[in-house]
């Protein structure tokens, strides 16, 4: 075997286990900062708030978020820190190393601010962390500009994997989303580097999955409702992906201003988890409480408002995290609340969990702008029967073909 073969084998076993390590590491600070914020020694995060006293419960992400952004603003006056996706292209292009230590450290920043219960993602954190010493790891190796940008991207991939337990979902991501790719090559690296991932993390994530399928029955007539689903999924996905990108400031915020900044919006977050507990976090604890049918009407719908505004409230303020999961939650409260209503008025029998995760699917596949990705992605986490996810694959297909069809009429208006 050639030498640079060997060197690039070697590359996709050190990237896959470094990747795990991140997984692992960026799982254990956040369950530490969850439950110092919240002060539980067991349970789920939304078991942590619903045990927390009020004052807690409020000032808690007001602090997480003023420590965030007293970090960002540090970070920010001495270095630029870049998205990875800008970050990779660059240090592919010019050959020299990511900036590992500021993707690093932004990268703790966004562990401690979701730990503390801002509602943004957290699998931002593992792909950056995955990705610089994924970078370091290879340093030494004799690797070409293409191998080089396929092993980062796979190590982004490998990291949001890891974190989840979900390693097609890994290498999708990897292979689909960043690459933008069916080629063999780039699939198979991005398949091996992500199981491995997961296998490493393994000890710390146990396999366990955001959302634990009830195991009900759910009928297979259930394949017309996924497509009657994809316009109301594919609305609130456009909408979901217009406030955030509107959220979004152009430059990153370096004024001492975002420490007052994300500490309001903690706070904002914290008072309202008074009446809603769910809502702080990545939301896992939403998708948890859809699928078990754990949510009122009237709740469904004040998460269905109040998810993606405080998302946006940070984003705004200058924090960075994941959108993946906050997503996810506001589709499935946009499912629960079809499903809820359908059974207390119409007197249907829908399986809420089933319409929960299917509009959560779709909303996916909207902002990540890949329908199989966003199937694949949904059903990983849940692990529901597996003929349900060509029900999830469904979903997302139509409202990713009525958001293209609405891009491409606003396209031929605007050129009008």
């Amino acid at each position: 075997m050639p030498r640079r073969a060997v060197q690039f084998w070697c590359a996709i076993v050190i990237v896959g286990l470094l990747a795990g390590v991140a997984g692992a590491a960026t799982t254990l600070l956040l369950h530490a900062i969850e439950h110092a914020t919240y002060h539980y020694s067991l349970g789920t995060l939304l078991s942590g708030v619903e045990g927390s006293g009020h004052l807690r419960r409020a000032l808690g992400p007001m602090l997480g978020g003023a420590l965030a952004g007293l970090g960002w603003w540090w970070l920010r006056r001495r270095a630029a820190v870049p998205t990875l996706g800008a970050a990779i292209p660059e240090a592919v292009g010019t050959g020299g190393p990511l900036p590992r230590r500021a993707l690093s450290i932004d990268a703790g920043l966004q562990v401690l601010l979701v730990g503390s219960g801002a509602s943004l993602g957290r699998e931002g954190a593992p792909r950056q962390l995955a990705a610089s010493w994924g970078d370091l790891g290879t340093s030494k190796l004799a690797l070409t500009a293409r191998d080089r940008d396929i092993l980062l991207a796979c190590a982004a991939g490998a990291g949001l994997g890891a974190v989840y337990a979900v390693p097609l979902g890994g290498a999708l991501f990897a292979a689909r989303i960043l690459m933008g790719t069916w080629h063999p090559r780039v699939l198979g690296v991005a398949l091996i580097t992500s199981s491995l991932a997961v296998a490493v993390a393994a000890p710390v994530t146990h396999f366990e999955h955001a959302v634990q399928w009830p195991r009900a029955d759910v009928s297979y007539l259930f394949v017309f409702l996924a497509l009657a689903l994809a316009p109301l999924a594919a609305a609130v996905g456009l909408t979901f992906d217009t406030v955030m990108t509107k959220a979004r400031p152009t430059v990153q915020p370096r004024s001492w201003r975002l420490i007052p900044a994300i500490a309001a919006a903690g706070l904002l977050t914290g008072v309202c988890s008074l009446w809603l507990p769910e809502l702080p976090g990545n939301g896992r604890s939403i998708l948890q409480v859809s699928v078990n049918s754990g949510l009122t009407l009237a709740a469904a719908v004040a998460i269905l408002l109040l998810k993606p505004l405080l998302t946006a409230l940070f984003l705004r303020a200058g924090a960075v995290g994941g959108l993946i999961t906050p997503a996810l939650a506001t589709g499935a409260a946009a499912g629960s609340i079809v499903a809820l209503a359908l059974n207390q008025w119409a007197g249907a029998e829908l399986n809420v969990a089933a319409v929960s995760l299917t509009c959560a699917a779709g909303v996916l596949a909207i902002t990540q702008r890949s329908p199989l990705f966003a199937a694949l992605f949904v059903w990983e986490l849940a692990r529901p029967p597996l003929w349900l996810l060509a029900v999830f694959g469904l979903s997302a297909w139509g409202a990713h073909v009525i958001a293209q069809r609405r891009a491409a009429k606003t396209g031929t208006a605007a050129s009008r």
